[in-house]
């Protein structure tokens, strides 16, 4: 299986690290150059974000039947007239294209600074790796005594160099400790290129599936304002058979709708500013989006996620890799048990009796008080905190999972419950109220009631599918899904 495959390559990418974190050795390892597969290179422009155009400008698959394409937000400027000046073109982000979720990741990798400051956080790491195989600077000094002397005013000149030489491995061992925190960083950009991924698909669907509530609501006030105009009609007549009671339950109704339908209009602008801040730029303007919320909802299973993630996710592999970082910080702390060693040597100039000399010297510190214990304990104690660790971030992950699987379990169900038998039904019953009024059995607002009851089932899937989808586009995230939804889902 695809998903099978891919997690493959993630476990098989996380045991290159885990092999390298521990084959540590007295050498200064190799300082990655090139980016690491799955992860955008660190770009000149990545530390300033880059506008973003929403939609995106590249050509798009013409939406199947059932695809939302809401029209822009931004009011269309007429042309010039014969005498004026033209008007400004519309930035990029305001032409109305309708934009596929797969180019908003892609818009959302290039502009949006989390995997910018990653990468930035990879480079720095390395920056360490080079510091901590440095060897140190030489040191010069210089002193003059007796200056002023009467048998020989300049005194006694004594330049002098020295330079300390690092014993024990420290330096290749200090390099081993900061690998292990570029592994950690590089895996760190890869988690935040698939969080990244799953906000903004979760971000997409949401505002597809507001925009498509807004204008299934608006067929359900429709509905509820005829049913309350006939019911109201109905009341007037002296032959007729309804009540006030009859009628204010219809009025209520209609307002609760008309209630749900502004709220939707509020959220409407907020959706479209979150979509546009998580791809990269607040500011972008947001139009249509090519989303098909009636496609087959990816198909998962609890069992072979959670396995896949507590093993492949970047965070679960990081913290392995934090405990042969730990491992590395524990053989740095006793290599301080051997003393380095500092040579010095120097010049002599006695001006009283016109004589030059030499002098060299070599001082060892006594390794007798301070044996770095206090270091060497807390690096032990850091080894089983992170072995720990390993345990507790794979029980969040797999916490996480199940939430996630738990609410789109459910809202799958309710979507495909309502799609495959409370629609067909409510619409079957539609066809036998508009068959009976032709007869003159029932009467029309029967039927108005009847086809309210159709868009009452319409709202409540569109509310459960977006549930699901939203649900799904986080666990796509938890489960590194390149592309999503597949084009062939997993059937059970």
């Amino acid at each position: 299986m695809a998903r099978s495959s891919r997690f493959v390559r993630i476990a098989a990418f996380a045991g290159v690290i885990g092999l390298g974190a521990g084959c540590s050795t007295l050498r200064p390892e190799p300082i990655p150059t090139s980016p690491q597969p799955g992860l955008e290179p660190v770009r000149a422009s990545a530390y300033a974000p880059a506008s973003v155009v929403l939609p995106a400008t590249h050509t798009t698959p013409r939406p199947a039947a059932g695809v939302v394409q809401a029209q822009a937000t931004l009011p269309t400027t007429a042309g010039p007239t014969p005498g004026t000046l033209p008007p400004t073109v519309p930035p990029p982000s305001a032409v109305a294209v309708a934009a596929d979720v797969d180019a908003l990741v892609q818009s959302a990798f290039t502009a949006n600074p989390r995997l910018a400051r990653a990468n930035a956080l990879v480079e720095a790491a390395r920056g360490r790796v080079v510091q901590a195989g440095l060897k140190p600077n030489p040191v010069f000094s210089f002193t003059a005594d007796e200056l002023g002397d009467r048998t020989g005013p300049m005194g006694i000149l004594s330049p002098s160099v020295s330079q300390e030489i690092v014993l024990g491995g420290k330096l290749s061992l200090g390099q081993a400790v900061a690998a292990r925190e570029v592994d950690q960083a590089t895996l760190t950009v890869l988690a935040e290129r698939y969080a990244l991924a799953g906000a903004v698909r979760a971000a997409a669907y949401d505002l597809a599936v507001l925009r498509q509530r807004a204008e299934v609501l608006a067929e359900v006030v429709g509905l509820a304002e005829k049913s309350a105009e006939q019911a109201a009609k109905a009341e007037k007549n002296p032959n007729g058979v309804l009540t006030r009671g009859d009628v204010l339950p219809l009025e209520l109704d209609l307002e609760r709708f008309r209630a749900e339908q502004e709220a939707v209009r509020r959220e409407l602008p907020a959706a479209e500013r979150r979509l546009a801040a998580v791809v990269g730029d607040a500011r972008a303007a947001v139009g249509p989006l090519a989303v098909d919320l009636a496609a087959p909802l990816p198909v998962y299973d609890l069992e072979q996620a959670r396995e896949a993630v507590m093993a492949a996710h970047p965070a679960a592999v990081s913290a392995g890799v934090a405990v042969e970082r730990a491992r590395a910080a524990v053989r740095r702390a006793e290599a301080e048990l051997i003393p380095n060693v500092t040579a010095s040597a120097g010049y002599v100039r006695q001006n009283q009796n016109l004589s030059s000399d030499w002098s060299v010297g070599v001082s060892v510190p006594l390794i007798i008080r301070n044996r770095n214990q206090g270091n060497i304990r807390a690096a032990r104690a850091d080894v089983v905190a992170a072995a720990l660790d390993v345990t507790r971030v794979q029980n969040s992950l797999a916490e996480r999972l199940a939430t996630t699987y738990r609410t789109y379990a459910a809202a799958k169900e309710r979507a495909e419950r309502y799609k495959s038998t409370v629609i067909p039904k409510a619409e079957e019953a539609v066809k036998f109220l508009e068959t009976q009024r032709e007869k003159g059995v029932v009467e029309p607002l029967k039927v108005f009631i009847g086809q309210r009851a159709v868009v009452e089932a319409k709202l409540e899937y569109n509310r459960a599918v977006g549930e699901a989808w939203r649900a799904a586009a986080e666990l796509s995230g938890l489960l590194l899904e390149e592309t999503w939804p597949s084009v062939n889902p997993i059937r059970k």
